[in-house]
């Protein structure tokens, strides 16, 4: 991947400038037959556009007309272990990159690696979704659309983000535990119910479901692009993406 240079971008203009005036002036001593009129007027004709330029782009600096704001979001993807969150999460960001959007994915497995001694009960789940919130926050400021695919179990640290962010929303996995437990391919479903792990949500513990979500998936008999392509599509009809 590269990166055009602020250097390489005024060489480059110069170097269009050069050979625009450079054939205004040719064309013109072809027509007149005097060099030092055709230079004179390649002189003048390089001033003249220069200052246009300007002019011209201050004022539509100033015109709102046709200029639309998009404020980033933070798209919050909460569901069971197994639901297809993540892999959603992962496809709905590269549709937002593909507008041209700045975009970033935030996923539970990932950002639990940078915090290995996070445990799992209530209390420390909750902390570890509060410390996703406020990175998710920062990331709101920069312009960036934030997509988060986090299980997220409990209301009150899900409540603490929707505060916390100007563009929250939410988008529920509904997923049947029956549906997520037979796509386990890892055996975590498996391993919580033999084993009686303490705090697995949907097993031993209890999934708050949200109340009020912005738009509830079910991926039983749906595709994870299908699935990211529906939050688009709600997504563009709200804030015209």
């Amino acid at each position: 991947m590269y990166k055009e240079t602020h250097l390489r971008s005024i060489l480059k203009t110069i170097s269009w400038r050069f050979w625009a005036t450079l054939t205004t002036t040719v064309l013109v001593f072809v027509f007149i037959g005097e060099i030092g009129l055709a230079v004179s007027i390649g002189l003048v004709e390089v001033v003249i556009k220069m200052l246009i330029y300007f002019l011209h782009e201050r004022a539509w600096g100033a015109i709102k007309f046709g200029r639309v704001e998009i404020k980033p979001m933070v798209i919050w993807i909460t569901g069971l272990a197994r639901s297809g969150k993540s892999e959603i999460g992962e496809r709905l960001t590269e549709l937002l990159k593909k507008k041209g959007l700045k975009a970033e994915h935030l996923d539970g497995h990932t950002i639990r690696n940078l915090f290995p001694e996070t445990g799992f009960s209530r209390q420390e789940v909750n902390e570890h979704i509060k410390r996703v919130g406020l990175l998710a926050k920062k990331l709101e400021e920069q312009g960036v659309f934030v997509v988060a695919s986090f299980l997220s179990p409990y209301k009150e640290s899900r409540e603490f983000v929707r505060k916390l962010v100007d563009g929250y929303y939410e988008v529920h996995i509904s997923t049947p535990v029956e549906v997520c437990e037979a796509r386990d391919d890892k055996g975590i479903y498996k391993k919580a119910r033999q084993e009686n792990l303490p705090n697995f949500p949907g097993v031993t513990v209890k999934y708050d479901l949200p109340e009020n979500p912005d738009l509830e998936i079910d991926t039983t008999s749906l595709s994870t692009d299908d699935a990211a392509d529906t939050i688009l599509d709600n997504l563009n009809g709200r804030i015209k993406l």
